[in-house]
């Protein structure tokens, strides 16, 4: 599955737009995490635990997604995107977005 952040693909014509397609996770932060990014907040640097988490996380949404888009018939994702979101405090939201599409290669 070829993705971009681009509206086009270079090299590339789009054959057929397919629609919006989503993958989507809410991640919650367990007392542990929680503390330990306190502590390590108070002398700075990297929460690598918190870090290591987020990449999981984009990871997930981006297969989520490219599961939807494949499941449409698509060979490609354009206009890609992440979005996250604060929810309740503790909760964060993670959504990978963009435009399932055919493509061919140009002539």
């Amino acid at each position: 599955m070829l993705i971009s952040t681009m509206n086009d693909i270079p090299g590339h014509e789009i054959t057929e737009v397919l629609g919006e397609v989503f993958g989507l996770t809410v991640r919650s932060r367990n007392l542990g995490s929680q503390i330990g990014a306190g502590l390590k907040s108070l002398v700075g640097g990297e929460l690598k635990g918190m870090t290591k988490n987020l990449a999981a996380s984009r990871q997930e949404v981006i297969d989520r997604m490219v599961e939807e888009a494949q499941a449409r018939g698509a060979d490609a994702v354009i206009a890609f995107r992440f979005d996250t979101s604060e929810m309740g405090g503790n909760w964060t939201e993670i959504c990978a977005y963009g435009t399932a599409v055919r493509t061919a290669p140009r002539r």
